[in-house]
């Protein structure tokens, strides 16, 4: 099981201490939904959840 950044919502390794994108350690490995951002700049998803580097996130967060 992985665990999502509580605060930008990216998906990293349950080993991971720290959030490489936004370097908090505000980490949990409950969430719901994942998404794959490739493009940013022209993706709807991610402008919605305010995402500017591409990556694997989490859609909700607890």
């Amino acid at each position: 099981m992985s665990k999502a950044c509580r605060i930008c919502h990216l998906i990293v390794e349950k080993t991971a201490n720290m959030c490489p994108s936004c370097k908090t350690q505000d980490l949990s490995s409950e969430y719901t939904g994942e998404v794959f951002i490739l493009n940013p700049e022209i993706s709807d998803v991610a402008k919605r959840m305010k995402i500017s580097k591409k990556g694997h996130y989490a859609l909700r967060v607890r």
